[in-house]
């Protein structure tokens, strides 16, 4: 329903959005949705906003932020930011960094600017068609600092008083968008070091000493060859580089077939493919076998660069294996880790190891096989250290 601020002062507009922020919008409890209602609220307010943009910084490595962007007439839609734009002219002398940076407001007249001089934001607005722009900063009783930026497409701008609204909403707001973005950059930090799968557990409330839940899923292993030696030949610089890059190869192509990477163990990686939600043994297998094979397929590719540059290749096995694993929280009192347990764990990780005996890079159970029989091939039986029988092992077809 609409608000008539016919006939209103300035202040009077300032106090019904204030009420607003500190009363309804409080218990919205989403970015978005305050964001899509803030910006009716200023229309209503009439504040010729075109576009309404609210950014927040990310308590994390590889995130730098998360947003929402509204415009009359559409919903609000949010977008994630990634840590490595900070160190593009995406971010350098933008006006968020300016407001964040010095605590107060910018604005910006977007007609007539002065071609080259100003940062390329304004010219991507006035092209669009807006023609005046506002930031301000958002500031939070941690100390951290966000930003809120409208830009109007009237031909006249903003006025002084369209500027007081627009300044006065900055600690109202911020005082909505706090709890929001602390519980934002928390999931997205768990995630980041736990998984999406355990860090939901985790933000679920299974967070005490053995509240573990067991499950059936396909376990993959994945470890880097001759990793000790590198260790002696690389630099440590070299050697974090070449990390990152096999753990990012690995984790895209798990994380792109319904998969979870649980954790880095040194030189290993460990992934599950639960099988819940609808996911049939049948898929995961399919989905890890795809994985261990995309990975193998970047991993060749990735060498192939660094032999043209003439640096060292690498490699790395994948043992695959499913069954039954206990996933949860384990550790003592004072110090929990989040990780699955179990013999399929171990199967997993000794199938991986015997792919250094047998020259196949990736190597998965019969009871695996018996999921994807028209993928694989059988290498025969071998023994598989701490177990008594023999396992028989099968590779993919085109390896």
């Amino acid at each position: 329903m609409s608000l008539h601020t016919g006939g209103m002062t300035a202040k009077d507009k300032i106090d019904r959005l204030h009420n607003w922020l500190i009363t309804e919008a409080r218990f919205l409890n989403d970015g978005v949705a305050i964001v899509d209602a803030l910006g009716d609220r200023l229309l209503e307010a009439e504040v010729p906003v075109w576009r309404l943009r609210v950014a927040q910084r990310f308590a994390n490595p590889l995130l730098a932020a998360w947003g929402v962007i509204w415009r009359p007439g559409q919903h609000a839609e949010e977008y994630v930011v990634a840590t490595r734009m900070l160190s593009t002219d995406t971010w350098i002398g933008s006006p968020f960094q300016y407001v964040t940076e010095n605590r107060r407001s910018l604005r910006q007249q977007l007609n007539n600017l002065n071609t080259g001089i100003e940062h390329h934001v304004y010219y991507e607005l006035a092209e669009q068609g807006g023609t005046d722009f506002f930031a301000t900063a958002l500031e939070y009783g941690d100390g951290t600092v966000q930003g809120m930026s409208i830009v109007t497409d009237d031909p006249d701008g903003f006025s002084d008083e369209h500027l007081e609204i627009m300044e006065s909403i900055r600690h109202p707001l911020a005082l909505v968008m706090e709890p929001i973005a602390a519980r934002r950059s928390l999931a997205s930090l768990l995630k980041t070091y736990l998984g999406k799968g355990p860090s939901s557990a985790v933000v679920k409330g299974a967070i005490h000493q053995g509240n573990v839940t067991r499950i059936q899923a396909v376990i993959m292993m994945t470890d880097m060859r001759d990793y000790t030696q590198k260790t002696r030949i690389w630099s440590e610089d070299e050697l974090l580089d070449v990390l990152g890059d096999y753990f990012e190869i690995v984790v895209n192509a798990v994380q792109a077939n319904q998969g979870e990477v649980l954790k880095f163990i040194g030189d290993g990686v460990l992934s599950v493919f639960p099988i819940t939600n609808g996911l049939t043994r049948q898929a995961q297998a399919a989905n890890a076998i795809d994985a261990a094979l995309q990975a193998r397929e970047a991993l060749k590719n990735w060498n192939a660069e660094r032999v043209a540059t003439d640096r060292l290749p690498i490699e790395f096995g994948t043992g695959v294996h499913v069954g039954e694993v206990t996933y949860g929280n384990v550790g003592s009192p004072d110090r929990l880790d989040f990780t699955v347990i179990g013999e399929a764990v171990n199967i997993a990780s000794r199938i991986e190891s015997k792919t250094k005996e047998t020259g196949n890079p990736f190597l998965c159970s019969k009871e695996v096989a018996d999921l994807a029989a028209d993928r694989l091939k059988s290498i025969g039986e071998h023994s598989i250290r701490g177990i008594e029988e023999e396992l028989e092992l099968f590779t993919a077809l085109d390896s």
